[in-house]
């Protein structure tokens, strides 16, 4: 969701040398984008753990003589580290304290109205002067990337020709966020049958036993992948999908900024700031009393998620297609 604010600054500075600083995960994301000409690793968990480790980064961060650090994220943590390092300019949000570490401050009206977030990111870079053309959110795949997850897909007999619909059932957030196995498998099952379909499911390495539920429900007819893809596969999988249904998640934006057509089911979160930022997405959700509530927990019944059925999201996936081979004849 900040890549529309990353694609203004390359366009404001054309010239420029932009080295995005991100934790290994989100740094995956940008290790191969055609805004972003480098990639540093905050390894908050290995060499940069602790006070000692953001003075170790603070010092290999003073070593490549940045002229200007923008901040996105609004944590203390993350301006304190850019101020360690003595880069000159510093420009953020004026929050959390951090106001005395920024050389200049980005301070939005206290009671405006919530605003999605890429819509929160461009208002941040364009406070500073930084002007463009806002792209919509957007990741980069190589053509070494998109070939091995052709292989991956012909080694298991989906070809080139095959519509490919991604099953996301995984939230790594917490189970609020989670549609049931027993329904994306239901969903899976009636949209392979109409569009006569493959089906991949993917998730994360703590989400291979819902996957695996899936499958059982399938009576094995998917190809299972949870767990055993890296970032830059996943994001070569699911841009080879033809369809995608996802809980609110990180593979959700991923299949965005790919603009790839999707579903996304939303219970606990609140999708005015963290929707799918694209045309190509419907959202399904429920009205409860007691969301958005997000929590990673239900304390409750989960009555948001329970209140999704199957035929919901199918029906929103049929005319989230019909949609979409609308926009493309036009």
């Amino acid at each position: 969701m900040t890549t529309p604010a990353i694609g203004i600054v390359r366009q404001h500075f054309p010239q420029a040398e932009i080295t995005v600083l991100a934790n290994p995960l989100v740094g995956e994301l940008f290790s191969d984008h055609e805004w972003v000409d480098r990639v540093i690793t905050f390894d908050r968990k290995g060499r940069h753990k602790g006070i000692s480790g953001r003075f170790r980064l603070a010092g290999e961060l003073r070593r490549e003589s940045f002229d200007m650090a923008l901040i996105l994220p609004n944590s203390f943590d993350s301006a304190l580290v850019p101020w360690l390092a003595g880069i000159p300019v510093r420009l953020g949000k004026n929050s959390d304290g951090r106001g005395f570490m920024l050389t200049d401050k980005y301070n939005p009206e206290k009671h405006a109205p919530l605003t999605h977030e890429v819509t929160y990111y461009l208002d941040l870079v364009r406070h500073f002067g930084i002007s463009g053309q806002a792209d919509a959110p957007r990741l980069f795949v190589t053509p070494a990337e998109e070939s091995k997850a052709a292989r991956l897909l012909h080694e298991n007999r989906i070809t080139e020709n095959d519509f490919l619909i991604g099953i996301n059932p995984g939230a790594a957030y917490g189970s609020a966020k989670r549609w049931y196995p027993e329904r994306f498998a239901e969903v899976a099952r009636q949209l392979a049958n109409k569009w006569t379909a493959r089906v991949v499911v993917f998730g994360g390495p703590g989400e291979t036993g819902i996957a695996a539920d899936i499958e059982r429900s399938l009576d094995g007819e998917c190809l299972n992948l949870a767990g055993k893809t890296t970032l830059r596969e996943l994001m070569a999988l699911i841009q080879r999908c033809n369809f995608f249904v996802s809980n609110d998640s990180g593979p959700m934006h991923v299949a965005a900024a790919l603009d790839v057509p999707l579903v996304a089911i939303f219970g606990s979160t609140d999708h005015t700031s963290t929707s799918p930022y694209t045309a190509k997405a419907v959202i399904v959700r429920k009205d409860a009393e007691c969301a958005p509530c997000k929590l990673k927990e239900c304390p409750l019944d989960h009555r948001c998620m329970t209140a999704v059925t199957a035929e919901d999201v199918v029906q929103a996936a049929l005319k989230m297609k019909l949609n979409s081979a609308t926009q493309a004849a036009a």
